[in-house]
């Protein structure tokens, strides 16, 4: 009897791949760093949310349950800056940006995680880390009455990012962006001190006075609230590992004694056009920006998962016009397969199905290798589509690709989430007008028809089944 496919995942810390399972038996649980709600998150940013709902996605393929935290990040520099900027309570400025992330990741397909934690809401969990920390002697009053986190206090630090303490000396006021009077250069901030000419009226009271929270104790205080002190897999992006998680490590095991996390998962920089993205050099773009283009979330979070997670994404329109034309012809084949009324077929369908099965579940086990999943799943788009051709497949073994393709899309989020499109009423009409008189022999009125479809923007598909109009693709 054949092991099981088991889900390895590369584990940042260690280098190499290593098992997911829950820990506890349960479900694995799983930290996610969210957006900081200081403004509309970008595809950069929805690169490693995607990657992240893939992550979620295949755990649940492999038959686990996940119980995933994504926190958002309402209190730090940007945001209380916005809101001073704005003359505006620091929750009217956020707030926007908050309703416009979950608008953006329902348009992406993203699956909703089990809790979205607000940092300003655990600001007392946050406190008692703080007092944790400096009751252990970790952690020390500044000239500046802030509160920093000594990092020689903590051995191993610099195991996630795999740099020694020594190198994080050099260039450190340049590397770490709190800089206030600390006794190391490479220390970090866990309680910023209250400034009026900084901070407007925006503060917290705590045994430290009024100030608040640095950014790396807020992911810490929220992970172990709601995961416990040990999870089983930390997820973002690249620049996230230093000093960010390597921080969170450090404060999190100080204060409990226990690993914080046993996998570190991190996706890589998209580019576009082989640049990092800026606003200056004019290739920026929000989510919203592709959609009022015409482009679909659909169509976006296809362009976004089709690299591998760990390998640079370079995005381009060409790419995401590449994506828009996968995803039709999977539409047109799923449209085919649905349309099939043949009672009678041939059994070479469960034999190719069987091998996709195997070669996709190997695939996605690898790592999230997701090139030959998604090979794997055109590979039966041609074979079938041959099949269907010789009228070989039956209307029964069209059902067990249908279904086997539903099972598949728990993971990919994009074959049976079409957009409902509507389509003018006109032309609705016209498509009518076109058969009736194509029934009656009238050519030069149904040609008429067809054009005037065409001019519009679609075209006409015609099946077995009857006829339909589809959109034409982007040029």
């Amino acid at each position: 009897m054949q092991d099981p496919v088991r889900l390895r995942l590369h584990n940042t810390e260690s280098r190499v791949l290593e098992e997911v399972f829950p820990s506890d038996g349960k479900a694995v649980r799983m930290y996610t760093c969210g957006p900081t709600v200081y403004n509309f998150a970008h595809i950069g940013n929805f690169r490693t949310y995607v990657f992240e709902d893939l992550l979620r996605r295949s755990i649940k393929f492999f038959g686990m349950k996940v119980h995933q935290v994504m926190n958002l990040t309402d209190i730090d520099d940007k945001t209380l800056k916005g809101a001073i900027e704005g003359g505006i309570p620091l929750d009217v400025y956020t707030e926007p940006y908050k309703k416009a992330f979950f608008e953006d990741l329902q348009a992406l397909g993203l699956e909703p995680a089990d809790a979205y934690p607000e940092a300003t809401k655990y600001i007392p969990a946050m406190i008692k880390l703080i007092q944790t920390l400096i009751e252990k002697g970790v952690a020390y009053h500044g000239q500046d009455r802030s509160v920093y986190f000594a990092i020689r206090k903590f051995p191993s630090y610099g195991r996630l990012s795999h740099l020694h303490l020594d190198e994080l000396q050099v260039g450190a006021s340049q590397r770490i962006a709190d800089e206030y009077d600390k006794e190391n250069a490479a220390d970090f901030v866990l309680w910023k001190s209250y400034d009026p000419e900084r901070d407007g009226e925006i503060y917290w009271e705590s045994p430290f006075g009024r100030g608040r929270p640095g950014w790396h104790i807020e992911c810490s205080a929220m992970a172990i609230e709601l995961l416990g002190p040990s999870i089983d897999i930390h997820a973002g992006g690249v620049d996230n590992i230093f000093p960010h998680h390597e921080n969170e490590i450090a404060q999190s095991e100080c204060c409990t004694s226990q690993r914080f996390a046993r996998i570190w998962a991190h996706s890589e920089h998209l580019l576009v056009d082989h640049k990092k993205m800026s606003k200056s050099a004019g290739n920026f773009y929000t989510l919203r920006d592709l959609l009022n283009r015409g482009y679909t979330g659909r169509q976006v979070r296809f362009a976004l998962l089709s690299t591998h997670y760990r390998s640079q994404l370079n995005f381009t329109f060409a790419s995401l016009q590449a994506a828009a034309s996968s995803l039709e012809r999977l539409d047109d084949f799923i449209a085919r397969l649905e349309g099939i009324q043949n009672d009678k077929g041939q059994p070479q369908a469960e034999i190719l199905l069987h091998d996709a099965h195997q070669k996709f579940s190997a695939a996605l086990a690898d790592d999230l290798n997701i090139s030959p999943a998604l090979g794997t799943l055109f590979d039966l788009v041609r074979s079938v589509n041959t099949l269907c051709d010789e009228n070989r497949i039956s209307k029964l073994e069209a059902e067990k690709i249908l279904q086997f393709l539903k099972n598949i899309d728990t993971v990919l989020g994009v074959l049976f989430t079409r957009e409902e499109e509507e389509i003018p009423i006109e032309l609705q009409e016209m498509l009518v007008k076109r058969n009736e008189a194509r029934a009656e022999k009238n050519w030069p009125l149904a040609d008429e028809c067809r054009q005037l479809i065409y001019e519009h923007g679609y075209v006409i598909e015609d099946s077995p089944t009857g006829s339909r109009l589809k959109k034409l693709a982007k040029s």
